[in-house]
């Protein structure tokens, strides 16, 4: 099972694809307001 994230807790590094074929880390937007969405599975109302 995957490590969980409490209220309030870091989010770990992360890297992902980004739409101009680069890529995007979560440690390489530090300095700028980001907003984290997750949600339980794909097809739930969120």
């Amino acid at each position: 099972m995957a490590d969980w994230l409490e209220e309030g807790q870091n989010a770990p590094d992360f890297t992902l694809a980004a739409d101009d074929g680069g890529e995007v880390t979560l440690s390489g937007l530090q300095g700028s307001p980001v907003v984290l969405f997750f949600y339980p599975k794909d097809d739930t109302p969120g």
